[in-house]
């Protein structure tokens, strides 16, 4: 069963003038445990794709399905609790409260959902530690690396639970050994806690680690790679216990990701414009695409 399905999903905005289509026409599925990445030339809908399987933005028309529910027909009030509880965020420049230390600026994220002081500071340390920064609780961000200050980001998105991390430009601010670690911690927690995983990237080292990896070019989405199969294969492979199980393993791979439907129906090229709009959460901006 599909988490979400896009049905012709357009988003418009006006500039001058002028209406521009920063999506056009969007059909999309993403099935629950999947890992998406999201690429493109910048200014042609992939942050605007994010927001609205975010539910931050509703479309122009179309429908934007998410476990049954449409989100461009939600109220606002059931719209934030879905946000608040099915959605985890992830942003470029991390949008870390400079005045709190990791574990309050992890703890704001439980807030909304009404959680006590107690499981908050009882849950916001188990994300920090699940991220490789227990030791680190009570820094402020301006105290950390970047790298360090992304885990916090990554903890604080993952504190409430949610069935779905979104992550814009995860790595675009780090240096390379940084964001391969980085990437990695992403990659850990999605096979460990069964999440659904989208990030926008420009980043071709990055989108290269996810089994599927959707283009989007002047609004228009088509797939380029989908490697469910393997990767799931992949994810609950055991150890070989000789060279020939190993042998074996790797040929069923390999022919798996052979197999894999690539489209290119769309171009590559750079041409044209579709600025996104955005629409921040109330405590937190996002980057730009």
């Amino acid at each position: 069963m599909a988490m979400y399905a896009l049905t012709e999903v357009t988003k418009r905005f006006t500039k001058g003038r002028k209406e521009v289509r920063a999506l056009d026409g969007v059909d999309l599925t993403v099935a629950d445990g999947d890992w998406l990445a999201i690429q493109g030339p910048t200014g042609h809908g992939k942050t605007t794709l994010l927001q609205l399987l975010g539910a931050l933005d509703r479309p122009s028309s179309g429908s934007v399905l998410f476990d049954g529910d449409d989100l461009a027909r939600l109220s606002e009030r059931r719209l934030a609790g879905v946000r608040a509880r099915s959605f985890g965020f992830v942003f470029q420049f991390f949008n870390l409260i400079p005045t709190l230390t990791a574990q309050e600026n992890v703890e704001t994220a439980l807030v909304p959902l009404k959680v006590s002081a107690a499981s908050r500071r009882e849950r916001a340390g188990r994300a920090l530690a699940d991220v490789g920064l227990a030791d680190r609780s009570g820094h402020l961000p301006a105290e950390l690396s970047g790298g360090q200050q992304q885990r916090v980001a990554i903890a604080r998105a993952l504190v409430t639970e949610p069935a779905v991390l979104l992550a814009d430009e995860p790595t675009g601010n780090l240096d390379e050994d940084t964001r391969d670690e980085i990437i990695a911690l992403l990659e850990g927690l999605w096979k460990d806690r069964g999440l659904t995983l989208i990030t926008v990237t420009h980043d071709s080292t990055v989108a290269r680690r996810a089994p599927r990896i959707a283009w989007i070019s002047k609004g228009k989405v088509s797939l380029r790679k989908d490697d469910r199969r393997a990767a799931r294969s992949r994810a609950v492979t055991t150890e070989p216990k000789d060279a020939d199980s190993a042998a074996v393993g790797g040929a069923v791979a390999t022919a798996e990701q052979s197999a894999a439907p690539v489209t290119t129906t769309e171009p590559r090229d750079a041409g044209g414009t579709a600025p996104g709009g955005r629409v921040a959460l109330p405590e937190e901006a996002t980057a730009a695409e």
